[in-house]
């Protein structure tokens, strides 16, 4: 528990700061490039960022498992034998993308600048490997640099230098750079962690193995991933680039509390790897339970903070992103009820991989059919775009909820322990925060973003710490832990 409340802490600091680095970026590309250019932009890293995910193997939270099951001299070249295996997916997914662009730009707007974006699909695979390894060792840091200070500063930096030479295609030059560099961010410290490997040889026997292996959980990662894209890329096909762009500036809002998830994300899967060594059952129910309520609880109060104030939150990035105010409301939603789902499928990676992933692909199938059912019913009433955006995030909630529901009961029937993050205490503290929130809606925008969002934070943490936590949720804030990374 002392490692998981470390590790989250640590990366609770890059979740502050990829805040501060994303809301620059939003407001760039919406006030200088415009929502049609974002909508062209967002459908594109769509596509690329899911190969990326897939061409990774699953090493995101497979590689803990593996490197617990071999000795410190074979570490090294195992994750090396990960990265190659990597390195040779997502190369030729890349050039497969090059030459046949349609799926990354479904309009068919796009310029051969854009079209350089599939290079950062290796990039994006072998730092997803490299961040994985680290985490192993509970180097949470790395992550925090790469991640949340690297990445998004770049982008946030290069977008505003790069609209002048590059007002059509300026936004994929800056993603693609900003990647590269979250990579040179993780390789330093990788290599001085793990050194270069000695005597390794490419095994590509050994390769296809790990293909195979991994299939499952790439698969899950993949879903789970896509889940948050899907939505996206079926507005694209039914709504306007302009609608897309809105959409993807509210998804970007709403992910900020997704982001959280990934506080506890790293260090959670090593930790429940030894549990499993030891059968530990009750341990790692403890620990789900517990990071489960971390998780909901930060991001219900996040969730609150951001929407109450949407319109002036959507409205920063320029006066046409306020059309997307209902569809960010939704997906703020959505991340809190699926809070329950992230923290036990950690777990199922382990324990029911291929349980998981036919739940995931359950999952994704009736977001997919959900979706396309609200479409047609908003196209049928005639409905403007904005309305799409609404329901496409609408079934996305409802997707992520059933989903929640279903794995933690699959959960808790392997571990014979109940799964379950739900506390009253949530609901006690969201309605003095939301009095206060709307107070503040009655404000002008400029107080009511100013003054109601820490505001709304302050009451709502007030009441959650002095009702909610326990002695067992307050290690959270602890500095003073003993937590001993593995050699």
């Amino acid at each position: 528990m002392a490692a998981l409340a470390k590790g989250g802490r640590t990366n609770f600091l890059g979740f502050l700061l990829r805040l501060a680095a994303r809301l620059p970026f939003l407001f760039i590309a919406g006030r200088l490039y415009g929502a049609e250019e974002l909508g062209v932009f967002a459908s594109a890293l769509v596509v690329a960022e899911l190969c990326a995910m897939l061409c990774s193997l699953g090493e995101k939270r497979g590689l803990a498992q593996r490197l617990s099951e071999r000795e410190d001299a074979d570490r090294c070249h195992l994750v090396f034998d990960g990265m190659l295996a990597a390195l040779i997916l997502s190369l030729i997914a890349a050039v497969f993308l090059w030459f046949v662009p349609q799926p990354l730009f479904p309009s068919g707007d796009y310029t051969w600048v854009d079209r350089l974006i599939v290079l950062s699909i290796p990039a994006y695979a072998l730092t997803e490997i490299i961040l994985a390894a680290q985490a192993y060792r509970f180097d949470i840091a790395t992550t925090v640099r790469a991640r949340a200070v690297v990445e998004p500063w770049t982008i946030s930096i290069l977008a505003g230098v790069l609209w002048f030479p590059l007002p059509d295609s300026g936004l994929s030059v800056a993603y693609l750079v900003s990647i590269y560099a979250g990579l040179l961010t993780a390789v330093i410290p990788f290599l001085k962690s793990y050194g270069l490997p000695k005597g390794w040889q490419p095994d590509l026997r050994g390769t296809v193995q790990l293909t195979t292996r991994a299939l499952p959980l790439a698969s899950a990662d993949a879903i789970e991933w896509g889940t948050r894209r899907l939505d996206l890329f079926i507005l694209g096909l039914f709504a306007a680039p302009q609608a897309v762009g809105i959409y993807y500036v509210a998804q970007q809002v709403a992910s900020l509390p997704q982001k959280l998830k990934t506080s506890f994300e790293p260090i959670l899967g090593p930790v429940i790897t030894r549990n499993l060594k030891e059968r530990n059952y009750a341990a790692i129910a403890r620990q789900v339970c517990q990071v489960g309520f971390w998780i909901t609880a930060a991001q219900a109060g996040i969730a609150l903070a951001l929407g109450i104030p949407g319109e002036g939150v959507m409205g920063l990035v320029g006066p046409t992103f306020v059309g997307g105010t209902a569809a960010l409301a939704f997906l703020l939603s959505a991340e809190v009820v699926a809070a329950t789902a992230v923290v036990s499928e950690a777990a199922l990676i382990y324990v029911a991989r291929v349980r998981n992933l036919t739940i995931s692909v359950a999952t994704i199938i009736f977001q997919g059919l959900l979706t396309v059912g609200a479409m047609m019913l908003v196209e049928r009433l005639g409905l403007s775009d904005n309305y799409k955006a609404a329901a496409a995030a609408a079934s996305l909630m409802v997707a992520l909820g059933i989903a929640s529901i279903v794995k933690s009961r699959v959960l808790a029937g392997i571990l014979q322990e109940p799964i379950n993050n739900w506390r009253w205490a949530l609901i006690y503290a969201a309605i003095p925060a939301a009095f206060v929130g709307y107070g503040f809606t009655r404000m002008p925008e400029w107080a009511e973003l100013a003054f109601g969002v820490p505001a709304i934070l302050f009451v709502y943490g007030w009441v959650i710490w002095r009702f909610g936590f326990g002695p067992e949720d307050r290690v959270l804030f602890r500095r003073n832990l003993d937590t001993t990374p593995p050699q």
